[in-house]
């Protein structure tokens, strides 16, 4: 009986789907977005030689280049014109908001409705521009002294000219992907700046799973190795889906009210926070300060030397290695700040207990006001507790099998968080889109029979 119900369910979904013109118009929209987007990765900024740059960007898979270049889907290794892919419009973002946090004047306007956000955007824009500027002069200049195992020259025609071209394509070639990610958002269906690092990421699954089989195929890992890693990255998949649509759901209860002679109101509510309010971004931040120092040992001059020798600096690189103590110890340490950080940044516990009085609305048991902003924090706390727990788990278990299976950036937590989230995110816009076609068809139909009568 539970299968054909399920079959028949089905049927209903497909038959609905097929009549959506409009869904299926914005699906076609967004794939469309997306393959000029893997397109343009492939086009290589002028007076570069791909030949070297792989070489060069080979010698620093393991700092922080190699796990943008993953985000980037390649484009970063093949030096494209979409290098910096849609990071600085990230980056320009999580400032506003600090920004916005501290100041008075950006805080207001974030509350002014949607011309308020129109302002915020204008200004995240011209902070972008300004990011990409400053980190595409600062690739155009290490490019030029860049050199492979060879010694080859990454930078066929260094010079003024050089650094001018490349300032300009990486600057428009991020504007592009910020204007293809809102028309995404806009115009096709799901985040478009979040589908923009989820098709980076994906693109790359493929060559990573060769990569593993080939371990496999040439002995270097065993075949139990791999099945076990299949059935982990299976496991910690659906942990994250548990984890991320998991809610705490707070009562809320609104008063009757005397309307004329109808009593209105008297309904209840609930007020649903999430067990990870700060999403994937604790973990790229914890990422991008742990291993920049590997980064920058390598750039200076050239790969870590495990034995310690070669410096401060190259010693730093060896104790912050993946898979050592100290890397695995600060890793959890940054998760959890800034899961905690960032959820106070995002959720403001005094303005929705605020909001709340305002409409009437209230906690049983909790008197309105400072007391409902003190537990909607206590409840918030021990959620933000359990979920840089979760976040904390999902991370180091993939770096523990890099450091030690030699398994591919890939199958790091950092990316199975942001592609299943994005992918959860999508599939719910695409119900909500069929939800929404549903009930067009039943309102169309319910006039029809008015008519009629």
């Amino acid at each position: 009986m539970a299968s054909a119900a399920d079959q028949m369910a089905a049927n209903v979904n497909l038959g609905v789907f097929a009549k959506a013109t409009d869904l299926k118009r914005r699906i076609w929209f967004t794939l469309g977005a997306l393959i000029v987007y893997r397109m343009g990765t492939f086009i290589t900024l002028p007076g570069i030689d791909p030949q070297v740059m792989a070489d060069i960007m080979q010698q620093q898979s393991a700092g922080v280049l190699g796990m943008f270049d993953v985000f980037a889907g390649g484009a970063l290794s093949r030096m494209s014109i979409f290098a910096l892919n849609i990071m600085p419009y990230i980056s320009a973002a999580i400032i506003m908001q600090l920004m916005a946090a501290v100041n008075p004047a950006l805080e207001q306007m974030k509350k002014e409705g949607i011309s308020g956000r129109v302002k915020m955007n204008q200004y995240t824009r011209y902070l972008t521009v300004g990011i990409c500027a400053l980190q595409a002069l600062g690739i155009a200049s290490g490019l030029e002294g860049a050199t492979s195992s060879t010694g080859a020259l990454a930078v066929t025609t260094p010079g003024i000219f050089f650094k001018f071209t490349t300032v300009i394509t990486l600057v428009g070639g991020t504007m592009f992907l910020v204007w293809l990610g809102e028309q995404i958002s806009e115009r096709g269906i799901g985040q478009g700046v979040s589908l923009l690092i989820f098709a980076g990421i994906v693109a790359g699954l493929p060559g990573a799973i060769a990569q593993t089989l080939e371990l496999g195929r040439t002995g270097a890992m065993s075949p139990v190795v791999i099945v076990g890693l299949i059935i982990g990255i299976i496991a910690t998949i659906f942990l994250i889906c548990f984890v991320e649509l998991a809610q705490r759901r707070i009562i809320v209860q609104y008063p009757k009210r005397q309307v004329g002679n109808k009593m209105t109101g008297g309904e209840s509510s609930h007020l649903p926070l999430k067990l990870n309010t700060a999403g994937v971004i604790p973990a790229i931040f914890a990422s991008s300060i742990l291993l920049m120092p590997l980064t920058v040992a390598g750039l200076q001059g050239g790969a870590v030397d495990p034995s310690g020798e070669g410096g401060i600096l190259n010693t730093i690189g060896v104790l912050l290695g993946r898979g050592q103590p100290l890397y695995l110890f600060l890793y959890s340490v940054f998760i959890a700040f800034f899961a905690f950080f960032y959820t106070a940044l995002v959720f403001n516990p005094a303005d929705t207990a605020e909001n709340l009085r305002k409409h009437g609305g209230f906690v049983p048991g909790i008197r309105p006001g400072k007391n409902t902003a003190e537990y909607i924090d206590y409840v918030l706390t021990r959620l933000t507790t359990v979920g840089s727990i979760y976040l904390i788990i999902v991370c180091l278990l993939p770096e523990m099998l890099i450091s030690r299976m030699n398994v591919t950036f890939y199958f790091g937590g950092t990316s199975l968080l942001i592609v299943v989230n994005v992918t959860l995110n999508t599939v719910q816009q695409i119900q909500s889109h069929l939800l929404a076609h549903q009930y067009e068809g039943l309102i169309k139909k319910s006039k029809l029979r008015g008519r009629n009568r």
